[in-house]
């Protein structure tokens, strides 16, 4: 009997590895990812599998189907003053930018979301405005407030938050906050102690039993969402931590208030995270009041992640390189395009297009850093341009297109934030706030560096090794 086990733990490994395979065969996307995934299966039977079952599935759109509450199931009934400026035809664009108008249509089918009109989009820094704002707003809530971020710190500025955020609960406001479950551990003890302290109802966005401070967890909860009464909201790339508290020495962001009827559809993504993680639904004229006009701006949130609105963002990206015909101006603190994205700002600057990047000199985590330079050359070879910014760290995210369109919000350019963590990002379509953006821009630009293909290619060979192994990990930084 003893002499039989060899086998039936050979045939089982075999099993083992034949399932894994199939199921890597029959659900991979990407063919690169498909083999390398039944490689590792097979060379290294049993932990592979294993692996593959721990960090290769993508659990998360079976769930999101079950519990995500989307409008035309029923759950979210239409916002009241919405229907009739969707019915208006928003999604047309000026004559100025007529040729932006494939770009709002590709939002349509891949979004299905209405581009609204009626908008007003408020450029915050960090430095400056960007958390005053956002308490104020706090200070003047009277029926509700929502609240998402990635990192919510136990430490001054979360206890700032905390503390204005208890008030409103005391003052009779309701009050919900979501808070990442990883994110949540950058300080110990979390938040959300204090938060249960104070009143409020705070929940973690997929809890999770792994190691303490992994930050390079997959499927996180990276949107930045503050709504008050329904009708005032902020995104952007802060989250809420100590260093982003205004003054000269604080860490570079920005952040955006927005008012007017796209800010239901901050709240609707909101609303959908809070369900999928308490199973509790926000609706009635407490969370949706109706919307009002309150600027120009034609806008739409566009979220995205490794669910039902899957790659949603990146194709939007597509779209906004092919359409562009004069300019596309890009600032992001992770810069790791995967190959669709890099062909694409290849190809418009060689149509002759304007393709400006603008990193930070100095990134905030080294093997990121490492991997974007390793394939910086591949923009630069075609004629794009790269400018490195100065110390402090800029962890701002912004791209502006012809002067016309803009991008705003939460993800980064990379894998992690375009294919494995939850976003949210606003198209905006108005030519005055283009403007403010390309200031925005030009600021970071004044105070930064060209990078050219010579210097990247001068980098010493241990260097240039050591950049090369990071980028073999790119698609999971």
């Amino acid at each position: 009997m003893e002499a039989a086990w060899p086998h039936v733990a050979a045939v089982l490994t075999v099993l083992v590895s034949v399932l894994a395979s199939g199921h890597v065969v029959l659900h991979k996307r990407d063919v690169r990812a498909a083999v390398s995934w039944v490689g590792l299966v097979w060379l290294v039977p049993v932990l592979g599998a294993v692996l593959y079952l721990l960090l290769g599935i993508n659990r998360i759109r079976r769930r999101a189907r079950s519990l995500t509450p989307r409008r035309e199931h029923g759950l979210f009934p239409p916002i009241r003053g919405l229907e009739a400026v969707v019915a208006e035809g928003a999604s047309r664009v000026t004559d100025d930018a007529a040729h932006l108008a494939p770009l709002a249509r590709l939002g349509d089918a891949v979004t299905h979301r209405p581009l609204l009109p009626g908008n007003r989009v408020t450029v915050l820094e960090s430095r400056t405005d960007a958390y005053p704002a956002m308490l104020e707003a706090i200070a003047s809530a009277r029926a509700s407030i929502t609240l998402c971020s990635y990192i919510f710190d136990n430490d001054m500025a979360g206890r700032h938050f905390a503390g204005a955020l208890g008030e409103a609960v005391r003052r009779g406001v309701e009050v919900r906050v979501l808070v990442d479950a990883v994110g949540a551990r950058y300080t110990w003890p979390t938040i959300l102690g204090r938060l249960k302290r104070e009143g409020i109802r705070a929940a973690r966005f997929l809890p999770s039993l792994m190691p303490y401070r992994l930050p390079f967890m997959n499927l996180r909860n990276h949107r930045k969402v503050l709504v008050v009464d329904g009708q005032v909201g902020f995104t952007g790339g802060m989250n809420i931590r100590e260093h982003f508290w205004p003054g000269e020495h604080a860490a570079r962001d920005l952040h955006f208030k927005l008012e007017g009827p796209v800010v239901a559809q901050l709240q609707e993504t909101f609303a959908e995270d809070w369900v999928f993680t308490t199973r509790e639904r926000l609706t009635g004229d407490t969370w949706f009041p109706e919307q009002r006009r309150m600027g120009p701006v034609l806008a739409r949130g566009i979220p995205d992640g490794p669910d039902e609105d899957f790659e949603a963002l990146r194709t939007v990206l597509l779209g906004a390189l092919a359409t562009a015909r004069a300019s596309v101006r890009i600032v992001t603190p992770y810069f790791l395009p995967d190959p669709a994205l890099i062909t694409a700002l290849n190809v418009a600057a060689l149509r002759g297009v304007r393709v400006e990047v603008v990193l930070p000199e100095k990134g905030n985590l080294p093997v990121v850093q490492w991997a974007s330079t390793a394939q910086l050359w591949q923009v630069l070879a075609t004629g794009c341009q790269v400018f490195l910014t100065q110390p402090p760290f800029d962890h701002s995210k912004l791209m502006v297109v012809d002067g016309e369109w803009g991008l705003i919000g939460s993800a980064n350019w990379d894998p992690r934030s375009l294919r494995l963590n939850f976003e949210l990002n606003v198209e905006c379509y108005d030519a005055e706030l283009a403007r403010r953006l390309e200031a925005v821009v030009e600021e970071r630009l004044s105070r930064a560096r060209p990078l050219t293909r010579a210097q990247v290619d001068a980098r010493p060979l241990p260097i240039r090794l050591r950049d090369g192994l990071a980028r073999l990990l790119s698609p999971y930084l």
